[in-house]
């Protein structure tokens, strides 16, 4: 497994602080993006690239480890417990025997079939039969979409490692909302499970619709006569266009609910939130002499 330099992968050196991470994974994320490079190969492993060095710097515990132990991070623990076993054994045989090293001595047998273990043999000699087997890192990725595009049940397709997944992505997915698909992350150690892939949606404002949980909410204009006489309008859904009735002598700010006209609420069959529309009376403009005359005498009235 080739090693990744995760700082030198974001342009950054070990000094860099919490915000200077997040920055430059932004910036880089973007540029690289698969959306933005549909068959560009090297920006698609650039970009998986990114998203592992983000979730190793941008998590300060894992920071921390991968500090101390590079590419071989993940597994720091496990080699802090067998130092440990290691020294309680010493101890427990009156500290005869010296902990050793890389170079395999006879006090150094146990310690080296431990490192051939979390290496992966690269330490020379030690017995296969032995090697622990470890999960592999989790991947993280986001995913752009619209408020249309949630309205709906959709598969898409995403490029993952430098292979195509096609996903299926549940109506009524919300901003921030992560997804795992188990075992697409990356591949584990001697035989060890993968990682999961953890999808991160990113769900865009829509210019006419605001959500809120599973109801939407929108503002509708409204001619002062069909607020004052009444009558039928034509409302966009999110589905489609709806006819509603008016009632004579609507109010500014009046509010009307159209039950199950919302969002799909995530992973309930048939299950829809609401949409509220909010009349905003619009005042007649350049009107004629005769339209003023008219609105004089109705004002005198």
């Amino acid at each position: 497994m080739a090693f990744i330099d995760y700082y030198k992968i974001l342009g950054l050196d070990k000094k860099a602080s919490d915000k200077d991470i997040k920055s430059a994974y932004r910036k880089l994320a973007r540029k690289y993006h698969p959306d933005l490079n549909p068959n560009d190969t090297e920006a698609h492993k650039k970009f998986q690239q990114l998203n592992e060095a983000n979730e190793v710097l941008s998590d300060p515990e894992k920071r921390k480890k991968y500090d101390q132990y590079g590419e071989n991070w993940q597994h720091g623990e496990a080699y802090e417990q067998q130092r440990q076993q290691q020294q309680s054994r010493q101890q427990s045989y009156g500290g005869a025997q010296g902990f050793g090293g890389f170079g395999g001595g006879s006090g150094g047998e146990d310690f080296s079939d431990f490192f051939n273990s979390m290496f992966g043999g690269a330490a020379g000699g030690g017995r296969s039969g032995r090697q622990a087997k470890y999960r592999g890192p989790d991947y993280n990725a986001e995913l752009n979409l619209s408020l249309r595009d949630v309205s709906e049940t959709q598969k898409q397709t995403i490029t993952v490692n430098g292979k195509n997944l096609r996903i299926t992505i549940p109506a009524g997915v919300e901003n921030g909302q992560t997804i795992k698909i188990t075992g697409h992350g990356g591949p584990g150690v001697n035989g060890g499970p993968a990682g999961d892939l953890f999808i991160a949606f990113s769900v865009s404002n829509d210019p006419r619709f605001k959500r809120s949980g599973n109801d939407l909410y929108n503002t509708i204009k409204l001619n002062l006569y069909t607020a004052v006489l009444g009558g039928e309008i034509t409302a966009e859904t999110l589905t489609g266009k709806v006819k509603l009735k008016v009632p004579a002598e609507t109010q500014n700010g009046t509010k009307v609910k159209l039950k199950g006209k919302g969002m799909p609420v995530y992973k309930k069959e048939g299950q829809f939130g609401d949409l509220y529309l909010t009349y905003e009376i619009e005042i007649p403009t350049n009107l004629t002499d005769k339209q003023k005359e008219l609105f004089e005498e109705l004002a005198k009235s």
